[in-house]
């Protein structure tokens, strides 16, 4: 019975956002969610991009997908990878990545860095990188648009006063040119 709890944990796991490293520049936050069936995807506010990864209903409460099965077993290995395996057997010594021989462990960071590249690359899991960069393209294709929408607005305004100012001055000069007449020229 103790599995219950466990795949309850992994499903909270995987709904949490994930935060690629450097994805975010000063001043704006990224909210990444998972969004099932046709729940709708909350909208970007002011200086948060919100970035909705969508999969079908479902999996809604389902154990997420890297985590389903063994990527280990014989069954799920590549043929090219079973070839790899066999031109390195017997491999000793520098950058062998082997206890055996003189600096065989030089190489074990080499094939630890090539094997996680390898398995990121047949992830099938949504890459919040590119949507990432998706929605802000989306953004900074209308900021042009905005800031002259607002550029107008302001001298809209600005004409507005000015030519308040302009029928304060009149109305003064017409008031005080009433209530005191001209002296008349000398003779």
């Amino acid at each position: 019975m103790r599995t219950f709890p466990l795949l309850f944990s992994l499903a909270a796991l995987a709904a949490l956002p994930v935060q690629p490293a450097g994805a975010q520049s000063e001043g704006e936050k990224i909210n990444q969610l998972i969004v099932y069936g046709d729940d709708a995807c909350p909208a970007s506010t002011g200086d948060t991009i919100t970035v909705c990864a969508r999969k079908e209903e479902q999996e809604r409460y389902r154990i997420p997908e890297p985590l389903r099965g063994d990527p280990q077993a014989p069954a799920n290995q590549a043929w090219s990878n079973r070839v790899k395996a066999y031109e390195t057997v017997g491999a000793t010594g520098t950058n062998s990545c082997s206890p055996v021989g003189a600096g065989g462990a030089t190489g074990c960071m080499a094939k630890l860095i090539e094997s996680a590249y390898a398995e990121k690359e047949q992830a099938g899991d949504k890459r919040f990188g590119k949507l990432i960069a998706e929605e802000r393209a989306k953004r900074l294709s209308t900021i042009d648009a905005d800031a002259a929408a607002t550029q107008a607005r302001v001298e809209a305004l600005e004409a507005q006063y000015d030519a308040k100012l302009k029928a304060e001055r009149d109305a003064e000069d017409a008031k005080g040119a009433d209530a005191a007449p001209l002296p008349a020229p000398p003779k």
